[in-house]
């Protein structure tokens, strides 16, 4: 969901009973005519989406959606869930147009939930901006992957903080999880984080001197120079980030993390990484349009 942080100030504190958002969207992928089709869309408010784009001439089967918000960002106790799905041979680029902004939260987590199931033969990129986590915010993200044999996909996620009276107060706690599996449940990977807003800024962080954070997932990779650790490493390190690169477990495809100073300078390394790893999965380079 998309939201410039110039459209927003802080909000207020919540309720201590604050009762959240339950809402669930769902996108599906179908090859139809050729081409790749929105064959079926639920997307009540906050959600909003464009119409798909065909931004690669050179592969107009290459779908291109922006995911937006209609809310002004994520709040306290809200349980927001997408689902995507790319049926076989559909081809599709999931992504927002700028950072969705966390407010101030309370003891019910603000959830945000992805689920995506990639077909044989299907192409799905979700590329989505940071969530940028403001003062108290208290977030728990959750994505969950079940991709067939022959499934290519690159699934990223990437969080950052801002204090709108600069005064570097820091977000309350964010929990981080993955779950990739097989279509008959066998769970291939799964990865849990948490951490203190206060543990995040302070001065023994594990981030070290860096403030933002992002993952990105590859499944399909072909056996291909161009995604070779060292040229990812390299691009997201030249976009002023540190890059590490490893082999997600079970085989289930490729793994990265980028930790950098600040938001900007961490979209500019995931989108310096994405663009390799798009262009080698993909066949052409991610389309670009004014965000």
């Amino acid at each position: 969901m998309a939201l410039s942080l110039d459209d927003v100030s802080e909000a207020p504190a919540p309720p201590h009973a604050a009762i959240g958002r339950r809402v669930q969207a769902a996108l599906i992928f179908a090859r139809g005519g050729g081409t790749t089709v929105l064959s079926r869309q639920r997307v009540p408010y906050p959600f909003h989406i464009t119409r798909a784009f065909r931004m690669h001439p050179e592969n107009p089967d290459l779908a291109t959606l922006y995911l937006q918000s209609a809310s002004g960002g994520l709040y306290a106790a809200d349980h927001l869930t997408l689902d995507i799905a790319a049926r076989p041979g559909a081809r599709a680029h999931v992504t927002t147009q700028a950072g969705t902004v966390v407010h101030r939260g309370g003891p019910e987590p603000t959830r945000q939930e992805t689920r995506l199931t990639i077909s044989d033969g299907a192409f799905l990129a979700l590329n989505p901006d940071p969530l940028i986590l403001f003062p108290g915010a208290h977030l728990a993200v959750s994505t969950e992957i079940t991709a067939e044999p022959g499934a290519r996909a690159i699934v990223t996620e990437s969080v950052a903080c801002h204090d709108p009276l600069g005064e570097g107060r820091p977000f309350d706690r964010l929990d981080l999880g993955l779950t990739i599996r097989t279509p008959e449940g066998r769970p291939l990977v799964r990865e849990r984080g948490r951490i203190d807003g206060a543990a995040f800024a302070g001065a023994a962080s594990p981030m070290g001197p860096h403030r933002a954070y992002g993952t990105m997932v590859v499944l399909g990779a072909p056996d291909d120079a161009r995604l070779a650790g060292l040229r990812l490493r390299q691009a997201g390190d030249a976009a002023g980030c540190l890059t590490g690169v490893s082999p997600l477990p079970n085989g289930a495809g490729l793994g990265l993390r980028l930790l950098a100073p600040d938001g900007g300078t961490l979209s500019a390394g995931m989108e310096a990484v994405f663009r390799i790893v798009f262009e080698a999965l993909s066949g052409c380079a991610p389309g670009r349009r004014r965000k």
